[in-house]
């Protein structure tokens, strides 16, 4: 969340927004500047916001993003038309299909012995389920157990008011299996199609099961049996005891490789390919490693499917939400689902401008839409501007799923490119703080895995642009790219943060080293003292530059390399003023920070100071020398006294602070005339908020050494 509430951004004629975008002149002069984030405010929303893939603590949340995003190009091949696969079947089943399928299938954990009851009473039985569940053998295994064979798969492109024609002609057909019927609004199952079959049913003897996918139309009266499917080593202990027996399936069973596979949430086909994996893993066909890694190139196969797949199958409203799922993993389904209409809007014009259709307001099913997605939805709390709330929100199953996916359609599918990096361009525009740390979260993923295009298309002009926004996204951008080990991030914000030319791309990288330069403390105060030194020597300096170089600073002195970073300050202070600057003014930054859960903010420098003294620490003398650094500097004496009546005004309300505020200015009245002006600073203390003035102030005072004022 940022220091100030944001507002969604005006609307803008788009001559002024590509203007603007571009960061020419036209577009400044009718933008007025924006006023930046604050650092504090970037570096909490990267933490609050961040996916969990790339949590901006340093932790990986079981996600590995170069096992994921690097140059796993193995290719995965499905048996479709095997076995409890939904491939397409027309004619007589053969026995010996029946007969194998029976042999591998497993009931346990599911609902069968009641769905066969229902179907010996009622003869006609209306089957659906998520694709790849095993609804078809579940099917044939149905009609099998009541005696209903030979089964007869029946066309599965008969319209419903054509099915009473497939039995125009008496057959000797025990059994009847018509999968995937498909339905539409204008064509649903009735039901009084459906009791014709029955009757034809009832006529024949014999028994007829329909499958359908969640959310088909049928009229009420039908009243469908949902399949739900057994569990993944259930199916693949059966498929392995069929194969190579029982004693050889416990032995692969008990590898962690296996253990591993079924820790994730996978489709029935992927239990069964990964079975045949296995049958040649034990034949020395395949090696641990091309076990371990058929999990992911199973997902790497489903996220292709995706996007390879026709209109009619996966229509294109349906693609924009998995990239915006892919992009706000984890996020609220209701934010999802409406920023992946505006991502929908823009991919109608790919090839066509001027294309636009309506978005049907109520035609999307939340049930169908997370069934494609291999998602899910659960309410969980979240923090909000306004308290905390219960958010419904929506992830994929595989925790995976959006860094294979982003990169497939970045790199696989360059034609979205344009209607991509316009999307991403609002959501940097967008009021919400999840919504820009989103946009570069994704705009991360990009460039670990197309670095160039990335920085030409999307961060770059961020960097560039007029808007706060912008620029505060390509910060957060750089950041977790580098997070996620992206290639060479700390050179492009190097070469950015000592750049003289466009002071926009400079003040996001000088930010940046902030944010990144934990793991490289030294490599980062390096190229904020070059910036420092040439904004020393400019005529007129460039003010946002200029501001955001002490808080950079700030925010490696509170980071975890907080006594590397000071001893660095301390050993380069005395090079050149501009140094000398950088460093008092990042430290007084840092001091002028206090820390909100730790009950009345509490400064986290005086914390440090304590921390340090108590332990001999070299940190304890070396914030009393830039203390004392700041005090004696008329340049910054003003800052300094501000910063000490802060502490002050903390000290009265948090004893511990007190404690720690009473050493540190007994450490800095080392000379009559430090003791004086300390004594005379807690003697005339401001009250907070123009209040009287604190009582802390006359115990702190008693504290100070006796020496004689000058």
């Amino acid at each position: 969340m940022s220091d100030q509430p944001d507002q969604p951004p005006e609307p803008v004629e788009e001559a002024e927004r590509e203007a603007a975008e571009e960061g020419t002149a036209a577009g400044q002069e009718k933008k007025a500047e924006e006023e930046a984030q604050q650092p504090w405010a970037t570096r909490r929303e990267l933490h609050a916001h961040a996916p969990k893939s790339m949590a901006f603590d340093g932790t990986n949340h079981g996600v590995v993003a170069d096992r994921i995003i690097g140059n796993v190009t193995t290719e995965i091949h499905y048996s479709f038309g095997g076995p409890g696969s939904g491939a397409a079947a027309s004619g007589k089943i053969p026995p010996a299909h029946l007969d194998r399928l029976s042999d591998v299938f497993v009931e346990e954990g599911t609902r069968f012995a009641q769905l066969r009851d229902r179907l010996l009473k009622e003869q006609v039985l209306v089957l659906t389920g998520t694709p790849f569940t095993g609804r078809r053998a579940a099917a044939l295994m149905l009609l099998r157990s009541v005696g209903a064979t030979p089964v007869h798969a029946l066309d599965s492109t008969t319209a419903p008011g054509r099915l009473a024609d497939l039995f125009g002609t008496p057959g000797k057909a025990g059994g009847y299996v018509l999968c995937d019927l498909p339905t539409s609004r204008d064509d649903p199952l009735r039901e009084a199609q459906f009791n014709v079959l029955r009757d034809l049913m009832h006529e024949r003897k014999t028994h007829l099961v329909i499958t359908t996918g969640v959310g088909a139309y049928l009229e009420d009266a039908i009243r469908p049996e949902e399949w739900r499917p057994p569990g993944q080593k259930g199916v693949l202990a059966a498929r392995l005891a069929a194969d190579v027996g029982a004693e050889a399936a416990a032995r692969l069973l008990a590898l962690p490789a296996v253990a591993e596979f079924l820790s994730r949430d996978h489709q029935l086909r992927e239990v069964v390919g990964y079975a045949t994996e296995l049958r040649q893993y034990a034949v020395g066909r395949r090696d641990e490693s091309e076990l371990a890694d058929y999990s992911l190139r199973a997902l790497k196969h489903q996220v292709r499917e995706w996007f390879a797949e026709p209109e009619e199958i996966v229509h294109l409203r349906e693609k924009a939400f998995l990239v915006a799922l892919a992009a706000f993993d984890g996020g609220p389904y209701a934010l999802t689902a409406e920023l992946s209409d505006l991502l929908y809007s823009e991919l109608q014009r790919v090839g066509d401008p001027n294309r636009f259709e309506a978005i049907p307001v109520f035609s999307t099913h939340i049930g169908k839409r997370l069934q494609l997605a291999r998602a899910k939805t659960y309410p969980e709390r979240e923090d909000t501007e306004w308290g905390e709330v219960t958010q419904l929100k929506a992830a994929f199953r595989d925790d995976r799923t959006a860094l294979v996916l982003l990169p497939e359609v970045w790199t696989g599918h360059p034609a979205a490119r344009p209607a991509l990096v316009k999307w991403l361009n609002g959501l940097a525009d967008d009021g919400r703080p999840l919504v820009r740390t989103r946009a570069a979260a994704t705009a991360a993923v990009l460039a670990r895995t197309d670095l160039p295009s990335t920085m030409a298309l999307i961060i770059e002009p961020w960097a560039r642009s007029d808007r706060a926004r912008r620029r505060t996204t390509a910060v957060s951008a750089l950041t977790l790219a580098h997070q996620i080990e992206a290639p060479n991030i700390p050179r492009i914000i190097d070469g950015w943060s000592t750049d003289a030319d466009d002071p926009r791309p400079c003040w996001v990288a000088v930010r940046a080293q902030g944010l990144i330069g934990t793991g490289r403390p030294e490599a980062a105060l390096a190229a904020l003292r070059v910036q420092a030194h040439r904004q020393h020597g400019k005529k007129t300096a460039d003010q946002q530059v200029l501001d955001e170089l002490p808080k950079s600073v700030a925010l490696l002195l509170l980071s975890p390399r907080s006594d590397t970073v000071l001893a660095e300050l301390l050993r380069t202070m005395p090079d050149h003023r501009s140094a000398l600057e950088l460093a008092v003014r990042g430290f007084l930054t840092a001091c002028a920070r206090r820390d909100e859960e730790a009950g009345h903010g509490r400064p986290p420098i005086l914390d440090w100071y304590a921390r340090a003294a108590h332990e001999a620490d070299p940190s304890a003398p070396g914030i009393v020398r830039l203390l004392r650094e700041a005090l004696d500097d008329r340049a910054f004496t003003e800052e300094a006294e501000q910063v000490l009546r802060g502490w002050i005004q903390a000290a009265d309300q948090d004893e511990a602070t007190e404690w720690a505020l009473a050493a540190l200015l007994a450490a800095l009245a080392a000379t009559p005339r430090e003791i004086s002006r300390l004594d005379y600073l807690l003697r005339n203390p401001q009250g907070a908020d123009g209040g009287p003035v604190p009582k802390v102030a006359a115990r702190l005072r008693a504290a100070l050494p006796r020496h004689t004022p000058l």
